[in-house]
């Protein structure tokens, strides 16, 4: 018996785009609830969402039931947060704030046990190994493992030839928020000068054979990029749906409520 499947990676190397959602309530209630939708995959966000290890492992164990892969965003890409989030039960990692290819060697090295990696070996206390139950984890573990890099600076875009040639980089994730305040416009991902540079990427990534990924809440903008052959893209999070149908909800009795601001598609991550 060997680690796992990592159902996300193998799905990466299919024709069809893996649709997902941005999870940031930081509660398991939610995440189960949104499990059982249908999405291929959701990100527990650890970066800009209040989720620590607990809240992580809660919402890993809640996703579990449903065939939907989890991701975790770490709130920086170290090895010891990477160590421990697998220890969890991840299995594929986005490294958020990634300007060269030396970065993501180290997170590929951190993802990876030795000879080929530094993850610390601390399987018996490791949900990941089942608690040493899962013979051959240790052995097993590291070809199941899928590391994102995520890319959200002007320096990650320059770098982005280079971090695609290094090995164990499964997929590239473009970050249209930060990207957009690098670029002069902040809060307007959708602007032409974003969009050109994005749409450069997309096609860079899926060129050099990698999965290129974006989160958009614009559904023309996300099917485009999906046309342009993104490999996962999320389409909206858990905190935007709830902050545009409660506000649609409420404005439907009181007319005088203000428009929630989250009817504009603006990408937040």
């Amino acid at each position: 018996m060997s680690a796992p499947t990592n159902h996300f990676k193998k799905a990466l190397l299919q024709e069809q785009a893996l649709i997902g959602l941005w999870l940031g309530l930081a509660n398991s209630y939610s995440a189960e609830l949104i499990a059982s939708a249908g999405f291929d995959w959701l990100l527990i966000d650890g970066e800009h969402a209040p989720n620590d290890q607990q809240e992580m492992l809660s919402q890993l164990q809640a996703i579990a039931a449903y065939n939907t892969s989890p991701i975790i965003r770490p709130v920086w890409p170290d090895a010891v947060r990477i160590k421990q989030i697998l220890d969890l039960g991840a299995q594929t990692i986005l490294a958020p704030m990634i300007e060269t290819a030396e970065q993501a060697i180290d997170v590929v090295k951190a993802s990876r046990y030795p000879p080929a990696g530094i993850r610390g070996v601390g399987s018996a206390l490791a949900r990941a190994s089942q608690f040493n139950r899962t013979p051959n984890y240790l052995q097993t573990a590291n070809e199941e493992i899928c590391v994102l890099i995520q890319i959200e600076t002007l320096k990650g875009v320059d770098s982005l030839s280079d971090i695609l040639a290094v090995e164990g980089v499964d997929g590239v994730f473009i970050g249209p928020a930060d990207l957009s305040a690098a670029m002069g416009h902040i809060g307007n991902p959708t602007h032409p000068d974003v969009q050109k540079v994005i749409e450069e990427s997309i096609c860079l990534i899926k060129n050099a054979g990698k999965a290129a990924g974006i989160l958009m809440a614009d559904k023309t903008l996300a099917k485009k990029y999906i046309e342009l052959g993104a490999k996962f893209v999320a389409v909206g999070s858990d905190t935007g749906l709830l902050m545009k149908s409660s506000g649609n909800l409420v404005t439907s009795f009181k007319q005088t409520v203000k428009t929630s601001a989250t009817d504009t598609p603006v990408s937040i991550y």
